[in-house]
């Protein structure tokens, strides 16, 4: 019988669960969604329990025929729950795309400098140390004794012991990422001094092995008791590594309903044009950006603004592909879920500029794939400068991949060869590759990486006439037009909130 590792997937939308072979290879896989509940306009809410009921039907839907060597977790990141004393939710998990606490984190009056220096992520609503402090002021639940990311909830249920991934409690935005251990004074200072003497998970490395699967948790998952379970990592880092992403110089980029790009670092360095993570392999870390209005910006278009499909899309696509670089004039800041780097702006909203009479459909089209683009250049920018490391290739990955047209415009754009991820599941792929360092298979992540990421997919490089264009766009006038109508926008923001009808 062969030997599988399998990488389980837990997104925001559904875990998935698949078993991969030493080169690579799915074998099996399984799927189950759970439900994601919208509270009020800013608000976002999962329970827990269904994350571990979905992995529970998604792993035994895949009737195992292979020996398991070990499993390995990945998860959407920052969303994480309170928990009682017996590790279970005592209130709905807050999931990473919440902002209810918009306000508290403009009002914290904490020492944002060191906080960003020590955790690597900038003071704003995205760590899931500030949406829990906000649940914590409004709706304090009773019992409560400790705080879990996805990862530490649903490996407790595996091991039966509190266990958690560093990579996978870094986003949480309460590690000391150079000491790779919980860090007690942000803690103090973000969620009180009394959630000092919560019980926290214990840490360990990515690859390190965890435990057993316990009885309970093994008929759960149709497995053999015992199986081991190996420490993990968040969904950006894993995705990185899915795409064979281990050393400086490349960057993945995943064009998904958030648009994240990640470089390797081989010392820790922290910027307020990104945010960092620990990487999949122990000792390197992600120097991340983030654009949370990716493919929801392309939803938003072609479904809310034009009441479109699949179909109208498609030809969209065709009819923006035959317009001149620049969308004749029209230009788009994609800041309709408001801006992370490099500004940590909350009331961040998109831009239109250079609107007429003769613009249509696929001239906003394109507008939206350019900005996008346009604003990843500002991102990757911020990244080389810090680390001091050219960029020679960028794999793509996710939904927005499957366009031909956005990535030869990520490659105009970026001035770098752009390479498409041969698998769609990279995220589980990820996962798995670290399971299978964890399981002995390989000595580390890169030696995992390269006997089991196989070949990219398709190449795009720069067209030298649409790469002079947009480097003129973007110096010319993207670069500085946020931040030159930012006190206006902002104004705006706070005039929308005193909701006059009529």
């Amino acid at each position: 019988m062969s030997e599988v590792v399998v990488g389980i997937d837990a997104s925001t939308t559904a875990c998935k669960v698949i078993a991969f072979d030493r080169a690579g290879r799915a074998q099996a896989e399984g799927r189950a969604r759970y439900p994601l509940h919208r509270v009020g306009s800013d608000g976002f809410e999962q329970d827990p329990r269904d994350w571990w009921r979905a992995l529970g039907e998604a792993s035994r839907a895949l009737a195992f025929t292979h020996e398991v060597a070990a499993v390995c977790v990945t998860h959407q990141r920052e969303t994480a729950v309170l928990v009682g004393a017996d590790g279970e939710a005592v209130a709905p998990a807050v999931v990473w795309m919440d902002k209810r606490c918009a306000a508290d984190v403009e009002a914290f009056g904490g020492d944002r400098a060191r906080i960003a220096a020590v955790t690597g992520k900038p003071v704003c609503t995205t760590p899931s140390a500030f949406k829990l402090r906000e649940r914590l002021a409004a709706e304090p639940p009773a019992g409560v004794a400790g705080m879990r990311e996805v990862h530490g909830y649903l490996v407790e249920r595996l091991v039966g012991a509190a266990v958690t991934a560093t990579a996978s409690a870094g986003p949480t935005g309460l590690v000391d990422l150079v000491a790779g251990a919980w860090h007690d004074a942000t803690i103090a200072a973000i969620l009180g001094p009394a959630a000092r003497g919560w019980s926290w998970p214990a840490l360990h490395p990515p690859g390190a092995r965890l435990g057993g699967l316990t009885q309970a948790a093994a008929e759960h998952l149709g497995l053999p008791e015992g199986t081991p379970v190996v420490a993990g990592a968040g969904d950006g880092q894993c995705a990185g590594l899915g795409a064979g992403i281990v050393a400086p110089g490349r960057a993945y980029l995943n064009l998904g309903t958030a648009v994240v790009s990640g470089v390797i670092a081989t010392d820790y360095v922290h910027d307020a044009g990104f945010r960092t993570m620990l990487a999949p392999h122990p000792g390197h870390y992600v120097a991340e950006t983030d654009l949370q209005g990716g493919t929801f910006t392309v939803t938003w278009l072609v479904q809310t603004l034009l009441g479109g499909d699949e179909t109208r899309r498609a030809d969209l696509e065709r009819e923006a592909a035959k317009l001149p670089a620049g969308a004749d004039g029209l230009l788009l800041v994609p800041y309709l879920a408001g801006v992370m780097n490099p500004y940590w702006d909350d009331t961040a909203t998109g831009l239109l500029a250079g609107l007429r009479g003769a613009h249509g459909p696929a001239h906003l089209y394109r507008a939206v794939l350019e900005g996008i683009a346009l604003e990843q250049r500002f991102h990757l920018a911020s990244v080389v400068a810090a680390t001091g490391v050219p960029l020679e290739e960028v794999v793509v990955m996710g939904g927005g991949s499957r366009s031909d047209l956005w990535c030869q415009l990520v490659a105009d754009v970026l001035r770098v060869r752009v390479r498409r991820a041969s698998t769609p599941d990279a995220t589980a792929l990820g996962a798995a590759m670290i399971g299978a360092v964890g399981a002995g298979w390989f000595p580390d992540v890169a030696t995992a990486a390269d006997a089991m990421g196989g070949d990219l997919g398709a190449t795009f490089t720069a067209r030298e006439a649409q790469a002079s264009f947009f480097d003129r766009l973007f110096d010319e006038v993207y670069a500085g037009l946020y931040a030159a109508v930012a006190p206006r926008m902002q104004r705006l923001w706070r005039l929308r909130q005193e909701r006059v009808v009529g």
